[in-house]
């Protein structure tokens, strides 16, 4: 969507505005093929020479070029190369004659296959919109995903919440009260998240807490309300700014509920791990005899590990898989330097095997073990004889990953000592454990993109539930199994899922669910280590406009 006419003057405004904030750096990013609604090229130098003319402020100009195309592909990539060659091979091998060409590609987290007729009539028609100046059509033709997105982006990027959300007072204009906390590990891209929420909240005109230190921090009335400048700089921010520990509910129900009464907060946010979908659970189990929990409720599912039921993704878990496929691209460099070496690495994920999975075929392992799938000291015999005769073809190094809980006796030393065993005279074995290296620093884009998605989707949610339930007194009663939700990725939209519903999907023993996507790659990950096995197809044919009508993941 091309800037009016008048950008120049826009773009000085909201410069100045920040500085006046006290905001030191200002970055300004320019397509190569920028233009305004009169056609009009817009260039990096244009808009330095206006700043620099109207704001008398010191400007650089830095053309990224061919750097943005990257070096060394991220996990994500990597893990949909393997997916869409093994489905494009499926769609070769059922192919007749007759079959019209067609597009693989990814939906969502669905792998599907598209016309390619009609993907072409579509790129051609947007490309005629704009030639045309119909800035709106171009964008609807785009999809519904890409609309939502640029809006977002449009809201989160002002420097303050319009006026129009509220009165002379500085009061909201809707008046919805609503909390945002942390429970379990921190996980990248909670901060992103938060930013979302708080800020589509205060756009509305309703008021956000923040609730420090998780659970216990709401029982020791440890709560702020959030300022729109509060959340400036968290989307690139690892960790949890709020703070967040594992603590559950629990004994704490009557303190909760006093301090959810005393905020009068109408409507709460969980973002976390497994046992934010616990606390969640526990909070609706008690609603009988606590009306204070009568509220809307949403979990953002929020761990490295990825064991949280009603999803496919959660947040932190891309961050981690690049963590650990960065790791082992250096430590197969490291392999390549010593002839004929075997590392056994451990990644971290309690019971749940996806990222020992996924980062084995990231990162070219010959084999993951995990707790989903069992295994003997029979499939482990085989492995070391299969990776012996891999080696005497000629393979100058080996990668074997473990999840942390996969077998309590198969353990990692266990497996380093047989390889290193049964290696002797062929090639050379050693282990390492990643430990919490593994969740990563800054958040990657997927982590950010996602956080901020799946709050700005939580936020209209909350609305329309407090809508149905919000009396005219201000109070709110929603008992309902939909009321309190989990925010999920599955297949090719956002999901929410009543919390009540998926506890019969969930091992709470072992902390993960019943039913796991990613098990369908296991057999994609043996064959591509030379091993004989079985993928089953995953995709599926569907027009262009089905497509256009769901949220992809990737921005």
């Amino acid at each position: 969507m091309p800037p009016p006419v008048d950008w120049p003057n826009k773009l000085c405004s909201k410069l100045e505005q920040e500085r006046a904030a006290g905001q030191r750096l200002n970055i300004i990013i320019v397509a190569e093929g920028a233009i305004d609604r009169e056609g009009v090229p817009i260039t990096a130098e244009k808009v330095k020479n206006i700043v620099v003319d109207t704001l008398k402020q010191d400007t650089r100009i830095t053309v990224l070029g061919h750097v943005q195309r990257g070096g060394s592909p991220s996990a994500f990539d990597r893990v949909l190369g393997c997916r869409m060659g093994a489905e494009a091979v499926m769609a070769l091998m059922e192919a007749t004659p007759d079959t019209e060409a067609c597009v693989v590609s990814l939906d969502g987290n669905q792998a599907v296959r598209l016309p390619l007729m009609e993907c072409v009539e579509k790129t051609k028609a947007v490309a005629k919109a704009m030639a045309d100046k119909q800035w709106e059509l171009a964008v609807q033709l785009r999809g519904r995903s890409f609309a939502r997105n640029l809006e977002t982006y449009k809201m989160l990027t002002r420097l303050k919440p319009p006026k129009s959300a509220f009165d002379e007072e500085g009061r909201g204009m809707e008046g919805y009260t609503v909390a945002v906390m942390h429970i379990g590990a921190p996980a990248c891209g909670m901060n992103a998240a938060v930013r979302s929420f708080v800020r589509n909240c205060i756009y509305r005109g309703d008021t956000v807490y923040g609730i420090h230190d998780g659970v216990e921090g709401l029982v020791a009335g440890n709560v702020q309300v959030m300022k729109w400048s509060d959340v400036t700089g968290w989307v690139g921010q690892g960790g949890a700014m709020l703070g967040t520990k594992r603590t559950l509910p629990n004994q704490r129900m009557p303190q909760i509920a006093a301090r959810l009464k005393e905020f009068k907060i109408q409507a709460l946010l969980i973002i976390g791990g497994f046992e934010a979908y616990q606390a969640g659970l526990q909070l609706t189990e008690n609603r009988n005899t606590y009306p204070e929990f009568c509220i809307p409720i949403v979990i953002i599912p929020s761990t490295i590990s990825n064991n949280v039921p009603g999803t496919e993704f959660s947040l932190g878990c891309d961050t981690a898989l690049n963590e650990i496929t960065e790791i082992c691209d250096r430590i197969r460099q490291s392999a390549q330097g010593t002839k004929r070496r075997v590392f056994i690495i451990e990644t971290m994920g309690g019971y749940c095997g996806y990222l020992a999975t996924v980062a084995g075929l990231a990162g070219g392992a010959d084999a993951a073990y995990i707790y989903e799938e069992k295994f003997s000291i029979k499939d482990l015999q085989q492995d070391v004889y299969h990776m012996a005769s891999k080696m005497a073809e000629g393979v100058q190094r080996g990668l074997i990953l473990r999840n942390e809980k996969c077998n309590d006796n198969y353990n990692t030393d266990f497996i380093f000592r047989l390889y290193s065993e049964e290696g002797k005279g062929l090639f050379s074995a050693r282990m390492n454990v990643l430990g919490h290296m593994q969740q990563g620093g800054s958040p990657t884009p997927f982590d950010r993109n996602m956080g901020t998605k799946q709050a700005a989707k939580t936020v209209e949610w909350i609305i329309e539930q407090l809508k149905i339930h919000c009396k005219e007194d201000g109070s709110v009663y929603a008992n309902t199994p939909e009321s309190a939700v989990m925010m999920g990725v599955v297949r090719r939209q956002y999901r929410f899922t009543p919390l009540v519903e998926l506890k019969k999907e969930t091992n709470f023993e072992q902390r993960i669910p019943k039913h796991q996507w990613w098990l369908k790659l296991r057999p994609l990950l043996r064959i591509l280590a030379k091993h004989d096995s079985t993928y089953e197809e995953e995709g599926m044919y569907m027009t262009v406009e089905e497509g256009t009508g769901s949220d992809t993941l990737v921005v």
